[in-house]
């Protein structure tokens, strides 16, 4: 995968001025008559000779470009708040859960291609961080994590509110810093978004003593970042490339197995010109929803436990995996010994660690993705031109006939309940291609990824690699931060909305309209899912009772007066076909976020579905039915495990 923008840690040069100007002053304006004691250069990049760490520290992240901090300050990060005050670049959000500044600087990172920064105390407000760390080093989301810790000489003493976040966070972040140094901030700072940016994006912790940003100290913002160690690989060796070229040539059911590094890459154009030249079919994993447009004709969906028949089959029955800034994650390939048995294998991707981790290549590619794939669409018109033939017209008869045999379906309920895939399927619809779609973890994420039609990168969020529970609500709040002329959903499920819902206060005080569909099925919807099939239908502490299903007579808590309670508007939806007008009228509420409880059918499972350690080539359509891959694809039969053969709903 690879860095998606330039951090202005490169080549930012340092310019010198024989005087200082009062924030808010242009350097040729007059200075006011009184200037406030410690005032600074309005260019952060402007060498200043004396001012504190702490200002050293918003300083350098106004030279770097930030423009939004999500954070909560304590005893030892206080020193930057101070400053930060006064910042006329930067704005500060206030969330009500430090976890919820970590998702929400990944959903301003996800959102925008930028770098998303959050801020904390030490101790527990660093461990607080932990999660969302951990969940942007799984996803190759840029992120810079500042805390503060205790003084430079009370490390290492137990001291109050010490943790040793640098320590925690080593096998979570790219790479971490220990700053007990104030003279270090502007460097380290220079280094930490470089390192987040480039490469394989990825976070990074600056860790920084609450005595370095007391101390004085001068300020000179780097030149130029030098990393001696640190030269990620970006052009593409063009004999891979060739090669590359030749082995999709000679193939004859090749498929597109397209991953998150494309998005990350902002490789879209370029894979639809591949696309488009080729014919190719092709997968978009559940972090590559949107790098291709779900409308194209090559596209079969998203692969893997919960992906679609045509896709999960394609990639079974393929020669030739034409891999695009995926890592074979074991949801996309089963078990990994029976995974696309006969296909010969290209590996693209930014990171060599990635390329033969998990499946043998027969030609590796290191490099940024755009590269490559505009690389391979050049050499491909090259031999194109040249009176080569890529021979696949009944691969893609072939693949076209799964798509249609077994497109992605559900049955409504009998008992007139309301289907949360009919619910999520009519966001999509309503709220448009434009809009942010950010999910939350379990059965909600997979309908969310499967009936939404995704037309354009960066508009689907979701916690892929980590799964984490929570992730919706704040990670919307940081998109919409990022992107705020565009509409924002969070689709999340009754229970990981009661995880991080606390933020929605922050989105209200901080006028930040995001909308969040509650799909309340009063479970632990997935987990639930699993209790159903593998451990006899025993639900053993998966009822949350946030939902009247169990017949009380009350659901705890009432979502609707919960949202209120916050400050936005609450609305619930019991009724199939009051879904349409529910939704549009979250729709036409733009100044105060949006809650809607929409009360689902509790039994609705997720598929198809490859269960857990098995090959993909036990996937089923549904419960106990699989393709019958003996008759022609062009029918519209299925099997069951009896033999009988089944009309498709």
């Amino acid at each position: 995968m690879t860095a998606q923008h330039s951090s202005a840690a490169d080549g930012g040069t340092a310019e010198r001025s024989t005087g200082q100007v009062s924030a808010g002053q242009s350097p040729t304006t007059a200075p006011a008559p009184e200037q406030r004691p410690g005032a600074l250069p309005l260019d952060p990049k402007l060498p200043v000779a004396v001012l504190t760490g702490a200002q050293s520290l918003i300083r350098s992240l106004e030279a770097v470009g930030v423009d939004t901090v999500f954070g909560l300050p304590g005893g030892a990060i206080l020193p930057a708040y101070d400053p930060l005050m006064d910042s006329p670049h930067l704005r500060h959000i206030l969330v009500r859960h430090e976890q919820g500044a970590g998702h929400a600087a990944q959903g301003y990172a996800v959102a925008t291609g930028k770098v998303g920064v959050c801020m904390a105390t030490s101790g527990p407000g660093a461990t607080n961080l932990v999660t969302p760390i951990a969940d942007a080093n799984m996803d190759s989301v840029p992120m810079v994590a500042i805390t503060g810790q205790v003084g430079a000489s009370a490390i290492g003493t137990d001291a109050f509110q010490e943790a040793d976040i640098s320590g925690i966070t080593v096998p979570i972040t790219k790479h971490n810093y220990l700053v007990t140094d104030a003279a270090e901030i502007p460097r380290v700072i220079a280094e930490a978004f470089h390192i987040a940016a480039t490469g394989r994006p990825g976070p990074v912790l600056v860790d920084v003593a609450k005595s370095a940003l007391q101390a004085t100290t001068s300020f000179e913002w780097p030149e130029k970042v030098d990393l001696p160690g640190y030269r990620p690989t970006v052009r593409p060796h063009g004999k891979q490339v060739k090669e590359a070229a030749k082995l999709i040539l000679a193939s004859r059911r090749p498929v597109l197995y397209v991953g998150g590094g494309m998005i990350k890459a902002d490789a879209s154009p370029e894979l639809l010109a591949l696309a488009d030249l080729t014919g190719i079919p092709a997968v978009t994993t559940l972090m590559a929803r949107g790098a291709l447009p779900d409308s194209h004709p090559v596209n079969l969906g998203m692969p893997g436990m919960h992906g679609t028949v045509a896709a999960v089959t394609a990639l079974q029955k393929a020669d030739l995996l034409i891999t695009l800034g995926a890592r074979f994650d074991d949801r996309v390939t089963g078990l990994l010994s029976s995974f696309a048995p006969d296909a010969k294998v290209i590996h693209a991707d930014i990171d060599p660690a990635e390329i033969g981790k998990n499946r043998v290549v027969d030609v590796p590619i290191v490099g940024d993705a755009k590269l490559i794939t505009g690389e391979l669409v050049r050499a491909l018109e090259a031999e194109l031109a040249d009176g080569a033939a890529l021979d696949i017209a009944d691969w893609q008869a072939q693949t076209n006939g799964w798509k249609r045999t077994y497109p992605l379906g559900y049955a409504d309920a009998e008992d007139g309940t309301v289907a949360p895939q009919h619910v999520i399927s009519r966001i999509g619809a309503i709220a448009g291609p434009d809009a942010l779609y950010v999910a939350g973890v379990g059965q909600h994420q997979m309908w969310a990824a499967q009936f939404v039609q995704y037309e354009k990168p960066r508009t689907w969020l979701n916690s892929g690699g980590l799964g984490t529970m929570g992730y919706a609500v704040p990670a919307a709040m940081g998109a919409k931060v990022g992107r705020p002329d565009a509409v924002v959903w969070a689709i999340d499920g009754d229970g990981c909305f009661q995880m991080t819902n606390q933020e929605l206060a922050t989105c209200t005080l901080n006028d930040i309209p995001v909308k969040v569909a509650i799909i309340n099925n009063s479970s632990l919807g997935m987990v639930r899912q699993w209790q159903t099939l593998f451990y006899s239908e025993r639900y053993s502490n998966t009822d949350l009772h946030s939902g009247d299903h169990s017949g009380r007579g009350m659901a705890i808590p009432d979502f609707v007066k919960l949202a209120e309670a916050y400050g936005c508007v609450g609305l619930r939806c019991e009724r199939p076909e009051d879904v349409d007008a529910t939704i549009e009228k979250a729709m036409a509420i733009n100044d105060v976020p949006v809650v809607v409880d929409f009360r689902v059918h509790r039994d609705a499972m997720v598929w198809p579905m490859v269960a857990a350690g098995v090959s993909n080539d036990a996937i089923q359509y549904a419960r106990g039915m699989s393709p019958d891959w003996d008759r022609d694809v062009d029918g519209d039969l299925y099997s069951n495990d009896s033999g009988t053969e089944k009309v498709i709903s």
